[in-house]
């Protein structure tokens, strides 16, 4: 079970040198409109992040970053006439666009009441929801190959500044949910782009081996090894949550945590279950940090000799969106902290790798499997396969998460470095 542990965990760190990049091919061009603005709480006009932004009766769609604002393309032959957002714990709200472009547009989401009968939900052993959604994966999720258009990023941060900026949009190949196997599941960058810090100080510089083909491994729902065999669910303890609406629909919400001790770092966090369908539509959780040691042979690929390494947090969130009663992966995110010292130096540095992986488009008709070749290997690392950061038009009409207001500072100060 360690062994296949390490397996489906899907990624590691690799701290080392930095080394020079490769070039990239064109974007192409395409006619489409745009719709921008930012997401607000209703009541206390708070800015809403990860906030789902589609195109209904499509497949395009993006999330809002982590000030709330979005920005989305829609190619013109869609002819769409509203863009959907949807949040976890929100009414479901709609922006009417009928071919024309939108600016600066202000969303407040309502806040959604508790609908479900307490009664009921707490009258159910949460471990058998759990259990009887596995069940109903192949009929719930994906039920033939699928791919996937998707953006992804990853940054790096030492302290507070940003040493590493990685972009991609990347094609998925899915096999159909009801072959829970990611064997055959690949990645393949379409163009990308990276910066990278100067700084001599800099030069020691963390790195996510395979980090686009965390759409692959970290899709629970696609890989239950990582959390839902039935074989690993007896190593946790369930209980049911205060439940919630997303999209318009009542979810059961069941939390987790590790009831017995293992060779390797258990998980622990949040499951959110469509009360109606038994499909799931959302996982948060964490790596658990009680065992540093067991925490650090989970993530940990390679450091240089010497150079101790403390990780303090491995979180994630998975999501997935309904459409004509299927469930389809929608957006992942994965945050690792953790500190770095030398054994001679008195103070350590704290480090952080955040990656997002948004799905923007899908196809479902006629869908050939990613050449061996031609995918992205688990050994790899984005930012030593990207380049050119220069051209502001770079995606075309490509979806991406728009960055936030930090991250365009933390560009400019490292084009200036590369000048």
């Amino acid at each position: 079970m360690k062994a296949l542990y390490k397996k489906t965990m899907g990624f590691f760190l690799l701290i080392g040198i930095l080394i020079s990049t490769l070039p990239l091919q064109a974007q192409d061009d395409e006619t489409f409109i745009t719709v921008s603005g930012v997401v607000k709480d209703e009541k206390t006009k708070k800015r809403l992040e990860y906030v789902t932004i589609s195109v209904p009766g499509s497949n395009v769609g993006t999330v809002t970053n982590a000030d709330g604002e979005f920005f989305i393309k829609i190619r013109e032959s869609l002819h769409a006439d509203e863009v959907e957002i949807s949040h976890l714990g929100y009414l479901n709200s709609f922006i009417t666009v009928k071919g024309q472009d939108i600016s600066d547009y202000t969303v407040l989401l309502t806040p959604s009441a508790n609908v479900l009968d307490e009664i009921v939900v707490r009258a159910r052993e949460p471990r058998y929801i759990v259990e009887e959604a596995i069940k109903k994966i192949a009929v719930n999720h994906t039920p033939q190959s699928s791919m996937l258009t998707g953006f992804y990023r990853e940054t790096a941060q030492k302290g507070r500044r940003y040493i590493n900026i990685s972009e991609a949009v990347i094609d998925i190949y899915k096999t159909p949910y009801s072959d829970m196997n990611v064997d055959k599941d690949r990645v393949q960058i379409y163009k990308g782009r990276s910066l990278l810090s100067q700084r001599k100080s800099d030069t020691l510089v963390v790195k996510l081996l395979g980090g686009p083909n965390l759409s692959v491994y970290v899709d629970v729902v696609k890989n239950p090894e990582l959390l839902l065999d039935p074989d690993i669910l007896p190593y946790y303890a369930f209980r049911m949550e205060e439940s919630v609406m997303i999209d318009n629909r009542p979810q059961y919400v069941i939390s987790f945590q590790p009831q017995a001790v293992l060779p390797y770092a258990l998980y622990y966090g949040k499951l959110y279950i469509d009360k109606e369908r038994l499909a799931f539509t959302r996982a948060e959780f964490k790596l658990n940090m009680d065992d540093t040691n067991k925490a650090t042979q989970a993530i940990l690929r390679k450091k240089p000799f010497g150079l101790r390494f403390k990780p303090i947090e491995v979180s994630f969130i998975v999501t997935y969106t309904e459409r004509d009663n299927v469930s389809h992966l929608s957006y992942i995110r994965n945050e690792v902290r953790f500190k770095c010292d030398w054994k001679k130096k008195l103070f350590s540095t704290n480090y952080a790798i955040l990656s997002e992986m948004v799905v923007t488009d899908r196809e479902m008709e006629n869908v050939n499997a990613i050449p061996h070749k031609q995918a992205f290997k688990p050994t790899q690392s984005l930012s030593d396969k990207v380049s050119d950061f220069m051209d502001e038009d770079f995606w075309g009409s490509y979806n991406i998460i728009e960055p936030t207001e930090s991250l365009e500072s933390a560009v400019n100060r490292l084009r200036k470095q590369q000048r």
